[in-house]
C-alpha cells in the first residue's frame, strides 16, 4: 500500500464515461485511489437511472456505499447510508432504479474484472 498521504479535491476530478457492451450503455465513474501492490481500489461511480449491470461475477470482493439514489440489485433495494458487500465470485446484478441515478462509493479488495454470465 501507499505509505504516502492523499488527499483529492473529488469535485475537481470530471466524470469519466465507460460504455458498457454487455448493458449498451455508459455508466461513469471518478477514480479516487489503486493500490498497485494489492490491486485494491476506490472509486466513485455513478449508473444512470434504469442501467441495470446484469448478471456477472468479479474475481474480488468489493463494497458500494449509496451515497444518493437507489441501488438496485438482485438482493434488494438500498437507499442513501446504505452499504453493500459483494463477496468474491457470487453471481450478481446491480445498477440505478429506473427513478433516478445512483451514486455509490465503490471499493474492491484486490484486482477488479467482470465476467458476465450468459
Amino acid at each position: 500500500m501507499t505509505s504516502q498521504f492523499l488527499a483529492i479535491d473529488t469535485n475537481a476530478l470530471p466524470w469519466e464515461e465507460r460504455f458498457i457492451a454487455n448493458i449498451g450503455k455508459a455508466i461513469y465513474r471518478k477514480e479516487f485511489f489503486s493500490d498497485p501492490d494489492t490491486g485494491m481500489m476506490v472509486r466513485l461511480v455513478r449508473y444512470p437511472a434504469g442501467v441495470i449491470n446484469p448478471s456477472h461475477t468479479h474475481p474480488c470482493g468489493h463494497g458500494m456505499y449509496v451515497l444518493e439514489g437507489q441501488l438496485v440489485t438482485h438482493k434488494g433495494t438500498f437507499g442513501p447510508g446504505s452499504f453493500v458487500w459483494f463477496p468474491e465470485g457470487e453471481v450478481m446484478e446491480h445498477g440505478a432504479s429506473a427513478d433516478g441515478d445512483v451514486t455509490v462509493v465503490f471499493i474492491t479488495n484486490k484486482p477488479f474484472r467482470i465476467d458476465y454470465v450468459p
